[in-house]
């Protein structure tokens, strides 16, 4: 398996926008969660992580999509961060013998992300983890 991200899908409620992804990679369930929960995982994939307090209820800072805290951690399985650019979930599944299958939701307020932009950095974490 050489890693696939499968059509994203968007749904709106009122003003809230909800973005739904399925990542597949050939990395065990420990890497990928790595490379969604850790400063240095994110920031080779995503976005720089200034601050991760790999905790329920630690503060969290993505970037462009701002300050807030961890509101769902799981470790090696789930991990949810909230913050000024809306709620990023990611959850992790086995997928086969040695992949992992990542189910990826973002929903925020209003305009501006868009499922392309997610797309491309969903291809940049099936590259890093090659």
């Amino acid at each position: 398996m050489s890693g696939s991200v499968e059509q994203g899908a968007g749904q709106t409620h009122g003003n809230t926008r909800i973005l739904h992804f399925l990542v597949r990679l050939p990395r065990p369930m420990e890497q990928v969660w790595t490379a969604v929960a850790t400063r240095e995982g994110l920031g080779g994939w995503f976005t720089d992580a200034e601050v991760l307090e790999p905790r329920l209820g630690g503060a969290v800072s993505l970037g462009e999509l701002g300050d807030g805290q961890i509101t769902a951690w799981d470790v090696d399985r789930v991990a949810e961060y909230t913050v000024a650019g809306g709620r990023l979930r990611f959850l992790l599944e086995r997928d086969g013998d040695d992949g992992s299958a990542l189910r990826f939701t973002h929903e925020f307020q209003g305009e501006g992300v868009t499922e392309p932009l997610w797309r491309a950095r969903f291809e940049r974490l099936v590259h890093v983890l090659r």
